[in-house]
């Protein structure tokens, strides 16, 4: 009676154990976020538009810069640059999206963070934070991409896109006609991102 009770019960938890992993091992990751492994080989691989031109970058903090020509009535071209610093380096998300809302003024003194239009989606299976904001913009940290006139109205569209291997960190600036000029060729560049 006793072994016919062990044995019973051994095969339940045998069939338990296997009915919880008959999944493929694909299925398991998918359906488990901690099981998605990076693939050593794996690269971000991006497609700038055509008509952008590629810089070489002005900051060892640049993976990759690219002049956007300006649009007709705007008197400077628009900046779009590339940042990667490593696995978990760079900042969170939020973070580096509330530092460029920092750099951008209302003339009217209030918060760009009120005006600022702020999202997230998903891209070939990448989280992405996105900003766009409108105002005086400061520059940042760099010069070159400080506005040849502090009155003029920049326009900064922003990305934080999340991958196995570190998070790229994109931020256009430049006179609001002209990004608005590059809306869709810049849509189309973030939907280019993809981790293979």
């Amino acid at each position: 009676m006793l072994k016919t009770v062990v044995l019973i019960l051994s095969l339940t938890l045998f069939f338990f154990g296997c009915s919880k992993n008959s999944q493929p091992p694909a299925a398991r990751a998918q359906a488990d976020p901690v099981l998605q492994q990076p693939n050593a080989t794996a690269e971000v691989h991006y497609k700038a538009p055509a008509g952008w031109l590629s810089e070489k970058p002005t900051s060892d903090m640049r993976l990759a810069q690219y002049k956007l020509p300006k649009a007709d009535g705007d008197n400077e071209d628009a900046l779009l640059v590339v940042y990667y610093f490593g696995p978990g380096q760079g900042g969170t998300p939020e973070a580096n999206i509330e530092r460029w809302l920092g750099q951008v003024k209302q003339a009217d003194g209030s918060s760009s963070k009120d005006k600022a239009k702020t999202g997230r989606m998903t891209v070939n299976g990448l989280p992405v934070s996105t900003v766009d904001v409108l105002g005086n913009y400061s520059g940042g940290m760099s010069p070159d991409s400080a506005p040849q006139n502090n009155a003029t109205l920049f326009r900064l569209r922003g990305a934080v896109i999340e991958t196995p291997k570190g998070s790229y960190f994109i931020k256009l600036t430049g006179p609001e006609k002209t990004v608005n000029h590059w809306d869709q060729a810049y849509t189309d560049y973030l939907n280019s991102f993809e981790f293979k």
